[in-house]
C-alpha cells in the first residue's frame, strides 16, 4: 500500500500523470491503491512532489494494524 493520495492533497492528478508520462487512469490507480507503482515510478513521484520517498510508503505498523483489523472483522462475521 502507498500513501500517494495523502501526499498529493490539492495537486491535480492529471498534472502528475503528465509529469510521470503515464495515463490519468494509471496515476489514479496508484493514488487509489488499486495498482502499486514500481520503485522507479515511486521514486519519480517523490521527486516530482519534492518529498522523501518514505512519505509515499505506508508504515509497516499501519499495515499490521490494518491486517489485524481485517482478521478481527472476518472472524466476527464468520461467527454470525
Amino acid at each position: 500500500m502507498n500513501r500517494i493520495k495523502a501526499v498529493l492533497k490539492d495537486i491535480n492528478l492529471s498534472w502528475l500523470a503528465n509529469k510521470l508520462g503515464k495515463s490519468y487512469n494509471m496515476a489514479d490507480g496508484y493514488m487509489q491503491n488499486k495498482q502499486q507503482p514500481h520503485l522507479e515510478v515511486l521514486n519519480n513521484i517523490a521527486e516530482i512532489l519534492d518529498v522523501d520517498i518514505k512519505q509515499l510508503i505506508t508504515s509497516i505498523k499501519k499495515r499490521i494494524n490494518l491486517t489485524i483489523g481485517q482478521r478481527i472483522t472476518k472472524c466476527s462475521n464468520e461467527q454470525r
